[in-house]
């Protein structure tokens, strides 16, 4: 089975490699990033594709580049939307797995990917925690012939979505890929701080947040305090970040002794006496290592917060608990039903065999399809095709031309 895989963002990025790297032996992998303005930066790139053995990863080599590549030597290519279906004609693959965000994903099997012959299975998923389960994650990737995500849970709420919406294919279950059997964290000496690109959003509450850590910092000399990027200030992600960590910590006047680290998160928690997050899917990495975790209610619990999957862990505190270090135990109960099932409970691997022996059958039905999702689709299309370049420059003009507009009227 030849799998190529497209990603869009680093998250995505990450997601596809290590997905690629639990398909049965004897697949053939590809993998390429589709540019767009928030296509990660070669250093992002290489981290992704490139885990230790028993992390994000493992299981398999480096994907082969196609092209010349852009950025390091280690890595796949960053191509254009025309060189992505150029690549997929060329290739010929059984399944392009589409590890994009949702508008993407739709304009890329509806439009780019459009008329492949033969046409292969389309799949694509949810990169980390999706409780709740939204109708808009699905309406996006309703085009796709396999929905991977990663609980019980998660499987529960899609197919409800999908029986009372319609569209799209089967819901498949993996397990989180860097959530594999391996090694167990040992007692270091280092606390881990997970950001969050979206929560919470307000400047203040991120002071509260940094203003904590340095006071654990001061209270315990000997641990070395860390806040864990998800992107340098230059970088682009997933989602935007308004009220970057190290940035806000300089505007702060540096009020205490924290580090602040991008890069591999399973590196930093192989070191880490405890973790700490508002929302982050490495809380559950963070309990797979056994690191004693901490993820903060102070702001609400809720899906805007994106941390509502955490009710009933047993992990959810204060910065009052932060400050003082009283990180602990996620609880089994909600271990089993959420992301840490049996591996032998997954099933999108043999889905996903079985719709390609299927070929030719019935494709998924896109629920986008029509005239009035049009513009948002010729939108999406310029997302993939256009030069991140020439995109600000016009989104830049038409701000302009917004304001010349109202202080005319």
């Amino acid at each position: 089975m030849r799998v190529l895989a497209v990603a869009d963002s680093d998250s995505y990025l990450k997601w596809a490699a290590c997905l690629l790297g639990d398909l049965p032996a004897g697949c053939v992998t590809e993998l390429a990033v589709v540019r767009t303005p928030i296509a990660p930066s070669p250093e992002q790139i290489a981290a992704a594709v490139s885990g230790p053995a028993d992390g994000p990863g493992s299981g398999a080599q480096a994907p082969p580049l196609t092209g010349p590549p852009i950025g390091p030597p280690i890595g796949p290519p960053v191509m254009s939307a025309r060189s992505v279906r150029r690549l997929a004609e060329r290739t010929r693959p059984d399944v392009i797995l589409v590890a994009c965000t949702g508008p993407v994903v739709d304009v890329l099997v509806s439009d780019v990917f459009a008329g492949l012959t033969p046409r292969p299975v389309f799949v694509s998923g949810l990169p980390g925690i999706s409780v709740p389960a939204t109708e808009k994650a699905w309406l996006f990737r309703s085009g796709c012939d396999l929905f991977v995500v990663h609980s019980e849970r998660e499987v529960a709420e899609f197919r409800d979505i999908a029986g009372r919406l319609g569209g799209g294919g089967a819901v498949g279950l993996a397990r989180l890929p860097f959530l594999r059997p391996g090694a167990v964290a040992g007692g270091g000496n280092r606390i881990v701080f997970a950001t969050q690109a979206k929560v919470p959003r307000p400047r203040e509450e991120r002071e509260r947040i940094l203003l904590a850590l340095a006071e654990l910092a001061g209270r315990r000399p000997e641990l070395d305090v860390v806040v864990k990027l998800r992107a340098l200030e230059d970088e682009r992600q997933t989602h935007n970040e308004r009220h970057h960590y190290q940035r806000l910590w300089r505007e702060m006047g540096e009020p205490g002794r924290l580090a602040f680290a991008a890069g591999s998160m399973h590196d930093q928690l192989t070191r880490a006496a405890g973790f700490v997050t508002v929302s982050s899917t490495a809380a559950l990495e963070a309990i797979a290592l056994g690191v004693p975790s901490l993820v903060l209610s102070d702001f609400g619990v809720s899906a805007q917060m994106i941390n509502l999957v955490f009710e009933g862990s047993g992990l959810l505190g204060t910065l009052d608990d932060l400050a003082k270090g009283d990180f602990r135990a996620a609880a089994a109960e909600w271990c089993a039903a959420n992301y840490f099932h049996p591996p032998e409970r997954g099933d999108w691997s043999e889905l996903l065999a079985g719709l390609v022996r299927a070929r030719p059958g019935e494709p998924a039905r896109s629920l986008l399809d029509g005239p009035e999702h049009a513009a948002a689709r010729r939108r999406a299309r310029l997302r993939v095709e256009l030069h991140p370049t020439m995109l600000r420059a016009g989104y830049r003009a038409k701000r302009r031309m917004r304001r010349y507009l109202k202080a005319l009227s």
